[in-house]
């Protein structure tokens, strides 16, 4: 490590809590597309996106323009007070893209946590009910709500006391780990009998791809059974899309796979290509539950994010991103099996959808070691999973073919650096 980041972590150390918990120990200086330099000028292959942030690359030049347009107009009206037709605009994009069944609305504000909030908000307004049923393993930010909603306690939640009341977990499908979809109703059965009574839960929510829980991919029969449920009982269907919506799963949105239609959509992240924005989209009967002044927030809806999203939109469909992402994950999906095949019981599972790719370990420790061999060798990559032996991967949509298979270069070199490590390991023994 170079004397100028060492002094930097010394300061970041003296100036910043704890609590924020930052893997890099080198800063940032520029990025463009998939690429980041640090002050040092050495680069590195950015295969985590700002954790899928960037599906349409660091500064896209249609981003950029949009965004340096809107600086010469204004920066800033609060929407509630002054609106502005950009932000109409984009509503009426998305209300258009989005696989909701019947006309739907949609609502702008900052965070992926503020977008899963309001839409906990239209949920009971519209219900006159409570209680809201989650999957363990899942994440939903950071606020107080939605850590109630996060079905992992440590590192989100263990230090801050009791959590909101009237939020439930149930068990999230995942046939490969044991957990069957009969065993997932059950378990929603289980809620309904035991803590809180079907009538006055107001909604269910999940990912249709869990992010930080490791790339599950809820299975379609698991959510048609899930809306047949919801149903019977009044009860709101919400699909969290903050980290698989906007193309990286192959699709504008991850539930465009299914058929099963969600009541309400949260979505934040690549909706502004780095540029903080987030939304709900919903039935439009159910969006317009809460009474004016109910939604909303000062910055909500930045018309300099609006202006990102509005490039995002165009870049994704322009460029065709959904089609990339399908292309790239399947080479990147290749890449793993060939690992698999390399590296014996080191790979347990691989998980994707489009570019949405998991690669599971048998232990977090070694997830840590490809991920550290990728970074001394200029390739960022993420971990995630409930023991943290997942690696996922959330480079740009945009990145060039060359570099991509670079950056696979270096993660096959770190996995065939692992599985020396344990050969040597059983030949000692």
């Amino acid at each position: 490590m170079s004397d100028k980041h060492t002094a930097l972590n010394e300061r970041k150390q003296q100036a910043t809590p704890r609590g924020v918990g930052v893997m890099c120990q080198w800063y940032a200086e520029k990025a463009e597309n998939a690429t980041l330099w640090d002050a040092e000028g050495n680069q590195f292959i950015d295969f985590a996106g700002g954790i899928a942030v960037l599906n349409t690359g660091h500064r896209h030049p249609k981003v950029i323009a949009a965004v340096t347009e809107q600086l010469t107009k204004f920066t800033h009206t609060a929407y509630q007070v002054v609106p502005y037709e950009s932000y109409v605009a984009l509503a009426e994009r998305i209300n258009e893209r989005a696989p909701i069944a019947g006309p739907a609305k949609t609502t702008f504000f900052s965070t992926g946590a503020e977008a899963v909030e309001n839409a906990v908000k239209i949920a009971r307004a519209y219900t006159g009910r409570h209680g809201i049923i989650t999957f363990g393993n899942g994440f939903h930010g950071r606020s107080f709500m939605t850590m109630a909603m996060t079905g992992k306690t440590a590192p989100y939640k263990r230090d801050f006391g009791v959590m909101p009341a009237g939020v439930f977990h149930a068990r999230y499908p995942v046939p490969a780990k044991g957990v069957s979809i009969e065993d997932a109703i059950e378990s929603i059965e289980n809620i309904f009998s035991e803590d809180v009574a079907a009538h006055d839960v107001a909604a269910i929510v999940l990912e249709p791809v869990q992010g930080e829980g490791g790339f599950n991919v809820v299975p379609a029969e698991f959510l048609k059974r899930l809306r047949a449920l919801c149903d019977k009982h009044g009860i709101l269907l919400v699909a969290d899309e903050v980290q698989s919506g906007f193309a990286r799963t192959g699709k504008l949105f991850a539930m465009n796979y299914f058929e099963t239609k969600a009541d309400l959509i949260t979505m934040a992240k690549s909706l502004g290509g780095g540029f903080p924005i987030s939304g709900v989209v919903g039935r439009a009967e159910v969006m317009d539950a809460p009474n004016p002044g109910g939604l909303g927030g000062t910055y909500a809806g930045s018309p300099i994010a609006v202006a990102a999203a509005h490039a995002v939109i165009d870049v994704i469909e322009g460029e065709n991103l959904c089609e990339r992402a399908n292309e790239l994950g399947a080479e990147l999906v290749a890449t793993l099996e060939s690992i698999k095949a390399a590296t014996g019981d080191v790979v347990t599972h691989i998980r994707a959808l489009g570019s949405m790719v998991a690669v599971e370990l048998e232990t977090a420790e070694q997830a840590k070691t490809v991920q550290q061999h990728a970074m001394d060798n200029g390739l960022l990559i993420l971990t995630c999973g409930k023991y943290g032996n997942v690696i996922r991967f959330l480079y740009p949509l945009t990145i060039p073919v060359e570099q991509f298979r670079q950056g696979l270069d270096i993660l096959k070199q770190g996995f065939a650096t692992l599985n020396t490590t344990t050969n040597s390991a059983e030949q000692s023994a």
